[in-house]
């Protein structure tokens, strides 16, 4: 592993930022911190950093463990929410200030800068100052200043987050591509599923300080390990009464569910289907608008449901009766979360993510 963390903790007063955090990141990936609000993924970057300190445990980098290394001499690139550019400064000058300070020639820092300046897509843009750049211009000033001097890490923190939702889609996608182009490992926090999934190659899920789950967006969606997992990631219902929908009974003793809204089908009241017995009547209380769907709140004997429509059928109403069955659902305890399918279906009849 080129990044380590091994039994990391960190407490500020009373808060536990870290608690036993353990991983490995691989040279080359782009890795998600993901969590809620606290949930300590920024602490981890700055410990990774060296701009905090941990109270116990060890990080190596390449192998090499850097607990008393300084920031300076750890050969890493920091990239900052609010971009941290000097507003008195260029952008040729903001680029080229990590180069100055380690007093390199003048003919490799104008070299370097032009490199980076085609690299992020701002060529001929090197007098202007911060302020007459857009976000997304001066977030990618940000990010060329982060690597101007090689480092062998960088570390993003919530990049996009002070940058209009259009411009921020465009730079997830400009980010991904540039990682792969340059090949540095890269850790980036943010609280935006959408953003890491689309983004990382790899996710560790962090809540209360605890890595709760690392994998790619895939294993993380598909097969969470923990109720907190199951409930953070997607949009999810939780239930304390699965066993009244139809084709579930109570799991292991398992009383509490997570159902995903694409674990829900809802048609038409008297449509003939398949598995006529698995449906159940239920009302539609709420629709709302999702962008490319249709979100929908069903009423199923009292248990609500969130489930999603097509824009290629026509929309249900609020106060329909429909027909509603659920295909799947986590049932989950204190420590884990397990995948239940319903008993009804035959396994090449499943419904699949």
């Amino acid at each position: 592993m080129y990044i380590e963390l091994k039994n990391i903790n960190k407490t500020f007063g009373d808060y536990k930022a870290s608690d036993n955090v353990n991983f490995g990141i691989e040279k080359g990936k782009l890795i998600a911190l993901l969590g809620p609000s606290g949930s300590g993924k920024t602490t981890i970057l700055r410990m990774i950093a060296g701009l905090e300190h941990q109270d116990d445990g060890d990080i190596y980098i390449d192998g090499k463990c850097v607990n008393d290394v300084p920031v300076k001499d750890r050969e890493i690139g920091f990239v900052f929410q609010n971009y941290a550019l000097f507003p008195y400064l260029n952008v040729f000058d903001n680029i080229a200030y990590g180069l100055k300070i380690r007093k390199a020639d003048k003919d490799y820092i104008k070299k370097r800068v032009t490199e980076l300046l085609e690299l992020v897509g701002l060529p001929g843009l090197e007098k202007r100052y911060p302020a007459q750049l857009s976000g997304g211009q001066r977030q990618r000033v940000a990010f060329a200043r982060a690597l101007a001097p090689n480092p062998s890490v960088l570390l993003l923190d919530e990049p996009f987050a002070a940058i209009d939702a259009k411009v921020r889609k465009e730079l997830r996608s400009w980010l991904k591509e540039m990682i792969e182009k340059i090949g540095i490992t890269s850790i980036f926090v943010t609280h935006d599923q959408d953003e890491a999934v689309e983004v990382a190659d790899e996710i560790i899920v962090t809540n209360l300080g605890r890595v709760e789950q690392m994998g790619t967006p895939t294993e993380i969606y598909k097969n969470p390990k923990t109720p907190f997992v199951a409930q953070f990631i997607g949009e999810s219902t939780v239930l304390t009464d699965y066993d009244r929908l139809k084709g579930f009974e109570i799991y292991e003793g398992k009383r509490n569910a997570i159902v995903r809204p694409e674990f829900v089908k809802v048609v038409r009241y008297g449509t003939v289907k398949q598995y006529e017995s698995l449906y159940a009547e239920g009302i539609v209380e709420q629709t709302a608008f999702r962008g490319n769907c249709l979100e929908l709140l069903v009423n199923v004997n009292g248990i609500r449901l969130k489930a999603l429509q097509s824009f290629e059928e026509e929309p249900f109403k609020k106060g329909e009766k429909v027909e509603v069955m659920v295909y799947r659902l986590y049932v989950v305890d204190e420590n884990e979360a397990h995948l239940l399918q319903n008993e009804g279906l035959q396994e090449h009849d499943m419904f699949y993510i």
